[in-house]
């Protein structure tokens, strides 16, 4: 079977999906419960929600930006 000429490797993809999943914790972490104009709820303030949660995004993303950038070595060129 002939390889394609693709511009990502399996471990760029890999990469990917670990970042999308990290992105994906992220977004979960932020979940919770919301106030409303009858009910105050102090949980929207929550050390979870605005600082590890977006923390753990950015993280996400900039995995995500180095697996687009990550150049695997190529092991044909070798033989």
């Amino acid at each position: 079977m002939d390889k394609r000429n693709f511009a990502f490797g399996k471990k760029n993809f890999i990469f990917l999906a670990v970042g999308m999943a990290i992105v994906i914790l992220g977004f979960i972490l932020m979940l919770g419960g919301s106030s409303s104009e009858q009910v105050y709820n102090p949980d929207i303030f929550s050390v979870r929600r605005v600082k590890i949660a977006p923390v753990v995004c950015f993280i996400g993303f900039i995995s995500m930006i180095v697996a687009v950038m990550y150049k695997p070595k190529d092991d044909e060129d070798k033989k």
